[in-house]
This record gives C-alpha cells, structure tokens and sequence, in this order.
C-alpha cells in the first residue's frame, strides 16, 4: 500500500513539474539566447539585465517556442525599468517581431500589449489600474496566451484582456527587453511557464 501511494505521489509531481516549468534555473543563461551587446548575466539566483556601452536594444530570448501558455515572473526595476516581456516573437540580430506585455516606469503602460514594427500599441491600461506598479519593489507579472486572446495581470491585478487574430495565428520565443537609450537595469526571478 506505501508503495502504490508513493508512486501516486511521484506521479503527480511529475504531472505538475510538467504543468508549470521553470525556465530560468538561478544560475546560469541554458535555454536562452542572447540577441545584441547590451548585458545579461545571475547575480544571487537572479538574472539581471543592464545597458551595455552601446545603448542599444538587447533581447534575452528562450531557445524553444511557445504558442498557447501561462506564463509568471518576477522582476524589479533598479533603474529606468523600460523593458519588456515579448511573445510569439522572433528575432534577427536585435531587430523583433512579435508582442509585448510592458514593463516600464510608473505610469508608462506597464501590463499593455506593444506590437514592435508592426501596429505600435493594441492595448494600454486604465490610469487608475497603472497604479498596480510597485516602482524599486518586486512586482508579479502574469501573461496568459490562449488562441486569439492575451490577458495580463501585474501583482493580482488584471491590467488588460485583448483578442487579436494576428497573435493567435503565431508562434514563437518569450524574450526580455533592454530598451534603448542606455541606463537601463532590471532584475528577474521566479520564471515559469505553463503550456495550455
């Protein structure tokens, strides 16, 4: 009978590991690519983005694609914050096609939905819920990807629900933004993926 309730046990952990996946191990880059000059490296088991000496945009990008998901971060802005969480994207040098979720400066849309070389901003917060940014703390972000629709929360708040055809027809990498413009620095930890 322990036996049978052991193997249960193991089997549903091995049912939830599969579920929810972390995709940053806190302690080395595996299972991403870096995109530019600008600087990705783990400091204290967390990964850390900062503008390089050319200022540029820098993506930080996962080496598999993702289509429908769930997907949870962490991330603290230590300087000017304005980066981002991209989807569905792919990327050529530091040129990238695909969607944004925000992360950026108080009141500067944090949670919208950025469509980089394409239609520009699809979605943008109410003032009222931009609030929901905790600038120099931890802030919790969730993106969820499910055919033609995105919803985004930032720390238990929903920020925004879109539906959009042209996303759900694509597929690609999750990747993280440097902005350009130099004095950029952003912390992230605690990344996990789910596939739907």
């Amino acid at each position: 009978m322990k036996n049978l309730l052991f193997v249960a046990l193991s089997l549903m952990a091995v049912s939830v590991s599969a579920q929810n996946q972390s995709i940053f191990n806190g302690k080395d880059l595996t299972g991403w690519k870096i995109y530019g000059t600008e600087k990705w490296y783990v400091e204290k088991g967390e990964l850390v983005c900062e503008s390089g000496p050319d200022k540029q945009y820098g993506y930080f990008a996962t080496e598999k694609e993702y289509k429908d998901f769930e997907l949870t971060l962490e991330f603290k802005q230590e300087s000017n914050g304005n980066s981002g969480v991209f989807f569905h994207s792919q990327i050529e040098g530091t040129t990238v096609s695909g969607w944004q979720a925000e992360v950026a400066p108080l009141n500067n849309h944090s949670g919208g939905i950025y469509e980089s070389y394409g239609r520009g901003w699809l979605i943008q917060p109410t003032a009222e819920k931009e609030k929901a940014l905790k600038e120099g703390e931890w802030n919790k972000m969730k993106i969820v990807v499910k055919g033609n629709v995105v919803t985004t929360w930032l720390n238990g708040e929903q920020m925004i629900t879109l539906t959009d055809e042209k996303i759900g027809s694509r597929t690609g990498k999750i990747a993280l933004q440097i902005h350009d413009g130099g004095g950029v620095k952003v912390r992230w930890k605690n990344i996990f993926i789910k596939e739907l």
